[in-house]
């Protein structure tokens, strides 16, 4: 027998065992003398009502053998197999390179930052001391922006390929199975850092290689092929395939490929500011009053409207996270947010954002309209907040009232703040949209609208503002060999949609060379 069920319990009937074994036996009319097992499929929160319920969806069998079994990872030796160049080593380089081992091919890594543990002391300098480390940073590095930045597992789009996959692989190297289970699953940025490390030494010791501190400056192209790569340190590498997965700050990429003649597209992006409340509001506007729960997580939020024409709409919302300086360059302020695996800090924050057209900044023909947009209003955060990592900042209400904040609270955010009004430093396309869609926030959250909460500027790195464009076989159009893949390239959204664009390039090169066993 095998069985798939759902129904709705309450938190507290949630967690326990006998509660779930009595609903089963209901809705299975059980009455055999023979026991039973069961495993949680999915697990989400209806929080609508104050009567909070929890979705629960539950395979049941007669034996433990029956249950759905994670697929393997194959395990292949791949030390002479024919190689795939993969430039970056977050999620789309790392995913791909896993698939590059299942399908008996040798992916070669070359990140241009540190290994995971050794990045962790660079921002420690960069919270600590303001000191910037142009290719060790929350971006750059082993695992890529992902690792240092929450960790959080969830796509928006259905349509993007194997989701299941994805999460199943970062189960094998030690993400907690309960990433398969729920509605919106999140690792944290406490814990990713060993599971990238495990992938890395599963890639070398099947026959991969990563090479760190292996930063790209050059290539060399051969009868419209991708024939040799050129490295920072003088290093030279022939290749035939290469799946340039270099994340979506890596502006250098782009103007590389610019320089070589390659056709780039603007692409949209959103930019706005990451606001910070107490998780303590949070939770009691969400969860109806109902606070200190232990059968409830930190609760989250997601909330979307249009202003002015534009999407207004909160980005990576970190429930008990962090706040941090994600620069990638001198001259140049940027956040981001981030959560331990327990959501357990103090403060809860989101970015909110709004939506921004090639064509609402000028020529949408230029490649780096968007870009340079993006740019200068890092640039212009700089040096509002006095040319350092602190961030220029305003209360909530005050910002949508166009006055500066007297004094600042207490914030997540350790480099510190300076209180500006941001309605000065941030373009009008923005600030005025912004304002709008606070307003509507504040009538969908009762509470939401609060001069304790802070806005940190500018939230900017939300996608890539470049497309690089590909054909249907994943390739650049005028370059054969070359794979844009990733955020970098404009084609994913976060960890899993870029895991999964970097294992079906795989697909598609192992189907090229006919290499799958």
């Amino acid at each position: 027998m095998k069985d798939l069920l759902q129904f709705q319990l309450s938190p507290e009937e949630a967690v326990n065992d006998t509660a779930i074994r009595q609903m089963i036996k209901s809705k299975l009319s059980w009455t055999r003398n023979t026991d039973f097992y069961y495993k949680w499929v999915r697990r989400s929160i209806d929080a609508r009502k104050p009567n909070i319920r929890i979705n629960c969806s539950f395979e049941v069998v007669d034996s433990e053998l029956e249950f759905t079994q994670l697929e393997p990872f194959e395990e292949r030796n791949v030390v002479s197999a024919p190689p795939v160049h993969i430039v970056g080593s977050g999620p789309a380089g790392l995913f791909a390179a896993l698939r590059c081992i299942e399908k008996g091919l040798k992916p070669i890594i070359l990140e241009r930052g540190k290994d995971v543990r050794t990045r962790r002391r660079d921002l420690a300098k960069l919270n600590r001391d303001m000191e910037l480390n142009t290719e060790s940073n929350y971006c750059f590095g082993e695992g890529g922006a992902g690792t240092y930045s929450d960790g959080k597992l969830y796509t928006r789009s259905k349509k993007r390929g194997d989701i299941k996959r994805a999460l199943e692989l970062f189960v094998h190297f030690g993400a907690d199975p309960d990433i398969l289970v729920d509605a919106h699953p999140h690792i944290g940025t406490n814990k990713l850092p060993q599971i990238i490390v495990a992938m890395r030494e599963k890639i070398i010791s099947c026959g991969g290689e990563v090479h760190f501190n292996a930063k790209l400056v050059d290539f060399e192209i051969n009868k419209n092929a991708i024939s040799r790569l050129i490295l920072e340190d003088g290093r030279e590498m022939e290749c035939q395939h290469v799946i340039l997965a270099t994340g979506h700050s890596a502006r250098d990429i782009f103007y590389l490929l610019n320089d070589k003649g390659l056709k780039l597209e603007a692409k949209g992006f959103a930019l706005g500011v990451r606001i910070e409340h107490s998780q303590e509001l949070i939770d009691q506007i969400q969860y109806h009053g109902r606070l200190n729960d232990e059968y409830l997580p930190p609760a989250s939020y997601s909330l979307v409207t249009q202003a002015n024409d534009h999407g207004v709409y909160s980005f990576c919302m970190c429930p008990g996270g962090i706040v941090a300086p994600c620069a990638t360059g001198e001259g140049e302020v940027v956040t981001n947010g981030w959560s331990p695996s327990k959501r357990n800090n103090p403060y809860s924050n989101s970015g909110i954002v709004v939506s921004v057209l090639p064509e609402d900044l000028g020529d949408p023909n230029d490649p780096f309209v968007c870009l340079n947009f993006q740019k200068a209003v890092e640039q212009k955060c700089w040096e509002a907040a006095g040319k350092t990592q602190r961030v220029p900042a305003q209360r909530l209400m005050d910002f949508i009232n166009n006055r500066v904040s007297k004094d600042l609270p207490q914030t997540s955010y350790k480099p510190g703040l300076v209180s500006v009004n941001l309605n000065e430093v941030l373009p009008s396309l923005i600030s005025d949209s912004l304002r709008k869609g606070f307003m509507d926030f504040g009538r969908k959250m009762k509470g939401f609208l609060t001069n304790e909460a802070v806005l940190h500027a500018p939230e900017s790195r939300t996608s890539s503002p470049v497309l690089i464009p590909r054909n249907e076989k994943f390739m650049h159009p005028e370059l054969v060999g070359l794979y844009p893949c990733g955020e970098g390239a404009g084609y994913a959204g976060g960890i899993i949609s870029a895991a999964i664009d970097g294992m079906k390039i795989v697909d598609e090169i192992s189907e090229e060379l006919g290499s799958e066993v």
